[in-house]
């Protein structure tokens, strides 16, 4: 049982109070943050107001009490919204997500707005003017990106929950490298709704947990068909709790997809332990099945040929006049509009804007942009040929454990090559949920995922929660 099960029974049971509860999280963040900079912002008043009102008001909602961390993305009414950018810095959510509002109406309280990648595009949670996240474990390590503070913040006990974004993979690769379960939704799932928006057709919402038990505590609150989001689909909302209390591996059929296991393709620790992991699912008897996902070779290229399409678009709209910050001094609109942008950005987004820019202008958009969606097309045609023979896909996260600070930010491309196993299932628009499999000889975290079907999210987590009953970790205690 996880942390937030925990406290879920001992706050119903009246072992401790919501207000009790929120200032040891509260007391945490305060010794804790300086060092780890999970948290942009935290909510202390807000949070032990609402904390009092839940405890007046008695239990109500199936996560009463439950601190939360969320990513600066999502919005929370009456709160800054940054997206770890200055361009947004000073600029109030005028209403509340769909994601936090249902997880308000169940009961949660918010700690506060965590850090993350300017606009989610990063792999490290380097690419802020607010500081790198550093990784519980390690703090010379990062803790991934892009939702590497809503991470870190679980992992050292300053939340017992919280929610990030994956775009292509920025919260299964943090869970990766933090030694989490992180839950990547089907695309349409859960509402976009009140989420700042980096590549459209890629987003989306997801919890971090201990487990997969908290996982599912979060997702049974968030998903679902939104009104207010015409991507999110009206499927019927799955018993996730459920599914990891009755989960198992047995009978079930598991795709080893041959293009994720290239030789020299991981390091050999993370290579060792996934194949002890492979060799657990055969003893607990589930039946390996040999795929191949032969597009996946594309997969990088065709994410960010998409990815950065979208995000110049969708970046457009920040330009010094309708909202955010803007240029102190200018001479023209279009100076306004420049210098607000020049200053406002930061050099990964000011970077992928122009090659979304450029893959999108006149003359190049069929050489690259349209030949980019037809090969996604085929991506996804692969995967769902391949779930009629197979139940779920079992693969590595990231060719290594959490690298070092500063290690590869001067060279984008080796940057870019960590989402090398997690981006092909959202461009796709497949669910995917990283958990952890054990630990280097330095200690650190290495993670492995479930892929499955469309809306298949309650037979990845049933079978995360199998695979950690057969194999219980035993956790690090950090802080």
């Amino acid at each position: 049982m996880g942390r937030l099960s925990e406290l879920k029974e001992n706050l119903l049971a009246k072992k401790l109070s919501c207000v009790e509860a929120t200032q040891s999280f509260l007391a945490a963040i305060e010794k804790l943050n300086p060092k780890l900079n999970a948290y942009l912002e935290v909510f202390t008043e807000r949070a032990l107001e609402r904390a009092k009102k839940l405890d007046t008001n008695g239990p109500s909602g199936r996560l009463w009490g439950v601190p939360l961390g969320i990513k600066d993305m999502i919005s929370i009414q009456g709160e800054e919204l940054n997206a770890s950018s200055k361009i947004l810095k000073g600029y109030i959510a005028p209403r509340s997500a769909t994601v936090t509002e249902r997880l308000a109406k169940e009961g949660a309280i918010f700690l506060g707005r965590t850090n993350c990648d300017e606009f989610a595009m990063g792999s490290s949670n380097e690419n802020t003017p607010y500081g790198v996240v550093a990784n519980p474990y390690d703090h010379s390590r990062t803790a991934g990106g892009s939702s590497g503070g809503s991470a870190a913040c679980v992992r050292a006990n300053m939340a017992v929950g919280s929610l990030g974004t994956d775009t292509g993979g920025s919260i299964r690769l943090p869970a990766a490298f933090c030694g989490l379960v992180g839950l990547k939704p089907t695309y349409g799932r859960v509402s976009r709704s009140g989420v700042i928006a980096f590549a459209s057709s890629l987003d989306q919402v997801g919890p971090f947990a201990d487990d997969a038990l908290d996982c599912a505590e979060i997702l049974q609150a968030i998903a679902g068909n939104d009104a207010r989001d015409a991507t999110t689909m009206p499927v019927p909302v799955a018993d996730y709790v459920g599914a990891c209390q009755r989960g198992q591996l047995k009978g079930l059929k598991i795709g080893l997809p041959k293009e994720y296991f290239l030789p020299n393709g991981m390091s050999p620790e993370i290579e060792k332990t996934t194949q002890t992991t492979i060799d657990l699912l055969k003893k607990e008897g589930a039946e390996l099945v040999e795929i191949t996902l032969p597009h996946t070779k594309y997969g990088i290229a065709v994410y960010y040929l998409v990815a950065t399409a979208e995000a110049a678009s969708n970046l457009s709209r920040y330009d010094g006049i309708r909202y955010g910050a803007r240029a102190k001094t200018f001479a023209s609109m279009k100076d306004l509009i420049v210098k607000t942008r020049s200053e406002g950005f930061g050099t990964e987004v000011k970077r992928r804007i122009m090659l979304g820019t450029f893959a999108l202008s006149s003359g190049y958009y069929d050489a690259f942009y349209a030949k980019a969606q037809f090969v996604r097309s085929k991506m996804q045609a692969e995967f769902l040929e391949a779930f009629k023979k197979v139940d779920l896909i079992f693969a590595p996260v990231s060719p290594s454990t959490a690298f070092k600070i500063g290690e590869k930010m001067n060279d984008p491309l080796q940057m870019y090559l960590s989402d090398i196993y997690t981006v092909c299932v959202n461009l796709a628009g497949m669910p995917g949920a990283s958990f952890p499999i054990g630990h280097d000889s330095a200690g650190l975290p290495i993670g492995a995922q479930f892929i499955g079907s469309p809306f298949s999210e309650a037979k990845i987590l049933g079978a995360v929660a199998a695979y950690e009953r057969a194999a219980p970790l035993t956790r690090k205690v950090l802080g």
